[in-house]
């Protein structure tokens, strides 16, 4: 019997197969940003697969910003210029079971930058503590991170944090924030707005710890 990790690889690779057979059709039939694509069943067709197999690697191109499904029209290419780093990232996971602890680590390298830069540049964080004081359970760990990591105004780690993020949830799904997490991102939270490095270090790592995160270095004022 086909264990549980053996099917998600094996799902895996069906994804990225038709992730590189769409490109391939895409660059054949010259579509660029903004075209209409084929539909579920003509590409199912055409690439002689399965249309659940199709659905399912359409939704992840979907999470992944690559496309976007507009109600009573169709599904449309939106900016492939990424695809380089997200074929290049699939094939990674596929490859070694280490890389999705490597892809925390490095989300988590570029998590704690953000936090530095917010600490160290004395940034407000009220609107972010208000969103999280105010949260009922539908905020995720993610949208909170993302805040943090825009108000530190690095395009470019943002960016590369969106894509390692994508590939993260879909493997294990969205973390959303329990009142443990909650409790310790308000201290995180308010550790930024006191200028208190050991409060921020602390919640950081205690966030980390519950999220189930293992890193190889939790300090984020190394």
């Amino acid at each position: 019997m086909m264990t549980k990790v053996n099917s998600l690889h094996s799902q895996s690779k069906v994804y990225i197969g038709i992730v590189h057979q769409l490109r391939e059709m895409i660059s054949k039939d010259g579509l660029k940003k903004g075209d209409k694509i084929p539909s579920e069943r003509e590409l199912s067709e055409r690439l002689n697969v399965g249309r659940s197999s199709v659905r399912e690697a359409l939704r992840a191109l979907e999470l992944l910003g690559l496309i976007e499904t507009r109600r009573g029209e169709g599904t449309f290419l939106r900016d492939f210029r990424d695809h380089h780093l997200i074929d290049l990232l699939g094939m990674f996971i596929l490859q070694d079971q280490k890389a999705k602890e490597d892809i925390k680590c490095t989300k988590t390298m570029i998590e704690k930058e953000a936090l530095r830069t917010v600490f160290c540049q004395k940034l407000d964080t009220s609107a972010i503590k208000d969103l999280v004081k105010d949260d009922n359970g539908t905020l995720t760990w993610r949208e909170i991170v993302e805040e943090l990591i825009l108000l530190s105004n690095n395009y470019l780690s943002h960016r590369i944090w969106n894509v390692l993020n994508d590939y993260e949830t879909f493997i294990i799904g969205e973390k959303k924030i329990t009142p443990e997490i909650k409790e310790k991102l308000l201290n995180l939270l308010q550790g930024l707005e006191n200028q208190d490095k050991e409060s921020v270090q602390t919640a950081y790592r205690q966030i980390s710890e519950i999220s189930d995160r293992e890193l190889t270095n939790s300090n984020i004022f190394l």
